[in-house]
């Protein structure tokens, strides 16, 4: 296939990846006639199970709970209205949940369901809660199976489709690769199904205007992600630092198929997620202030988080999540970081030793007051 951009040894490369996110779509898992696709699942666990032997993190967001339940409750075809399709997901989520945690568990691989909506990732609080739940799974060596939570979702608070809803996975997790395994073998100038001199892209650099254009929006008869919303999760994933991928899923092991040369489209990000994050946070406008001592920006400058310990003095209105500057003994602006008690906790602590939060607060919370992965300097 021809290409509008062709740059040799810019794409990444998947067996380098150090976090995968891994988006499956509904008509890759359930067959309309006979069910879930047993046999393609088993061949996926394989394509996981070595990324895992290579040491990389895995998080897959599936798809497919609606439509697998609607073949278990035999619900017409076409679109379903809210209760059904929640009734279906309901059905559909449990078998889908246990046919992961069947073919991965052979591989020593252990599973474990996260359920989001939209509001996960709108409202701080519940996306701090959903990174830290995220991060100590793979820090445990689980593969999470993410899925929006469309038993209880309503238009209101739902992605709507899991592309976007795996670049923000991706995001969160600050994964450095997202592979959507969809119907279609990647970015067209047209569709292709359509204008028979659409050509394929290898790799994009750059979103402009002119390949937004370019979008179309096919459905198939059991996905909802389009092309557009395709495009939409790109922007998300670059903006996070991480290079995503779409690829034809239907084969057998895709991402062996992928990291053998098959036909895809990576979109690259211009820095790595930790990069993006360090910027990210360092444009955010600090809610207050924590003044240190001088034993703690020694530990800071040698990469350490900040612990309770060695703050002196806080100021401000800030909630858990918010962005507050780091000052040092004399004030001097040391750097800013995303906080993870509110005001009135972290003045509680200030002074004292990461074993006595649970004493001073009356719960155990994190050691840290502010996480190097969530700091700037």
């Amino acid at each position: 296939m021809a290409t509008l951009i062709a740059a040799p040894g810019i794409a990444p490369d998947i067996t380098a990846a150090k976090r995968l996110v891994i988006k499956i779509g509904s008509a890759l898992l359930v067959d309309r006639a006979r069910g879930l696709r047993h046999d393609w699942l088993e061949a996926l666990a394989q394509d996981v199970a070595e990324a895992k032997a290579r040491g990389t993190d895995v998080v897959i967001v599936s798809s497919g709970s609606i439509a697998l339940g609607r073949t278990v409750l035999r619900l017409p075809a076409g679109e379903l209205v809210l209760e059904h399709s929640q009734a279906a997901a309901a059905v559909g989520q449990i078998r889908l949940a246990r046919a992961y945690e069947e073919v991965l568990a052979p591989h020593g691989i252990t599973t474990g369901q996260v359920l989001v909506t939209l509001e996960d990732t709108e409202d701080r609080r519940r996306y701090l809660n959903s990174r830290a739940t995220l991060e100590t799974l793979l820090g445990l060596g689980v593969v999470p199976i993410v899925n929006e939570n469309d038993t209880v979702a309503t238009d209101e608070i739902r992605f709507g489709d899991n592309d976007r809803l795996a670049a923000q996975i991706a995001v969160t997790v600050g994964a450095d690769q997202l592979i959507l395994l969809s119907d279609v073998d990647g970015f067209y100038s047209a569709n292709p199904k359509q204008d028979p001199a659409a050509v394929r892209f290898d790799v994009v650099e750059r979103i402009t205007p002119a390949i937004e254009a370019m979008a179309g929006d096919p459905i198939s008869g059991l996905s909802k992600g389009g092309m557009k919303t395709k495009l939409l999760a790109a922007k998300t994933a670059i903006a996070g630092g991480c290079a995503m991928a779409i690829m034809e899923g239907s084969p057998l092991r895709p991402l062996q198929a992928l990291a053998q040369g098959a036909a895809r489209t990576w979109f690259v990000p211009q820095a790595d997620p930790q990069q993006a994050r360090k910027r990210w946070i360092n444009a955010m406008k600090p809610r207050g202030e924590l003044r240190v001592d001088a034993g703690a920006v020694a530990a800071l400058l040698a990469g350490k988080s900040l612990l309770p310990a060695g703050v002196r003095l806080v100021s401000g209105a800030f909630g858990r999540g918010d962005p507050v500057a780091i000052l040092g003994p004399a004030g001097e602006a040391l750097g800013k970081g995303l906080v993870r008690y509110t005001a009135a906790e972290a003045q509680a602590i200030a002074g004292h030793k990461s074993g006595e939060i649970e004493a001073i607060l009356g719960y155990g919370g994190r050691a840290a007051l502010i996480h190097r992965d969530d700091m700037v300097l």
